[in-house]
């Protein structure tokens, strides 16, 4: 099993759905009070890849990356049209637009996150696949320079710099990413008369821990 750093065909992922899934179990008590439990920390999304697909000629493109990835064995990058940067898909990134740390003086490694807001909670997803060229990143709000002031991992989400920030300094960052996905089916079934007979193949894929 490995990991390929290639992206699903984005024009092919344009107009799929899915999203973030949870597990929650619930327990109804006898007087009529619920006890819920979660056994995952983290969300994990899903997504239907055939709703993307628009005529033969991306049913050949699906086939070939499908055969190349060799169903489920492999992962790949996939595009998640509705949250994809580190801002609302209608904003342009910032280096202020993520909080991922506070300078230890020490520390020159810092991960990419995610926080979500609504009210008083939040949740913090672990950016693992950012996007090339889009990472930027602050130090007290002072953007830096990338391969000069520090360098980002893409395959890990990680920043290294080449100066470790000053003490209680905030770490900030601004990006676009992609979710680590793999096929969640081993066969892919298509008919040349998919598109006139109104059909969607079934393409599922499924968010993995890399």
């Amino acid at each position: 099993m490995a990991f390929h750093e290639i992206r699903f065909p984005a024009n092919l992922s344009f107009g799929s759905v899915g999203g973030p899934e949870r597990r929650t179990e619930v327990v109804t008590l006898a007087n009529g009070f619920e006890e819920r439990n979660t056994p995952w920390a983290h969300s994990r999304r899903r997504y239907e890849a055939g709703a993307g697909l628009r005529n033969l000629d991306d049913i050949e493109t699906l086939t070939s990356f499908f055969e190349a990835r060799r169903g489920r064995m492999h992962g790949f990058r996939w595009k998640d049209w509705s949250d994809y940067k580190s801002c609302p898909p209608s904003k342009r990134t910032t280096v202020t637009d993520q909080l991922i740390g506070t300078g230890d003086g020490v520390s020159v490694v810092y991960s990419l996150s995610k926080t979500y807001r609504s009210g008083e909670q939040t949740y913090t997803r672990a950016i693992t696949k950012p996007v090339e060229g889009t990472v930027i990143v602050g130090v007290a709000r002072d953007p830096k320079v990338e391969g000069l002031e520090f360098t980002v991992n893409t395959a890990t989400g990680e920043i290294t710099f080449a100066v470790p920030p000053d003490i209680g300094v905030p770490v900030s960052a601004g990006f676009e990413f992609d979710v680590p996905v793999r096929f969640d089916t081993d066969r892919i079934m298509t008919s040349v008369a998919s598109f006139q007979a109104g059909e969607i193949p079934d393409v599922p894929l499924l968010e993995v821990r890399v």
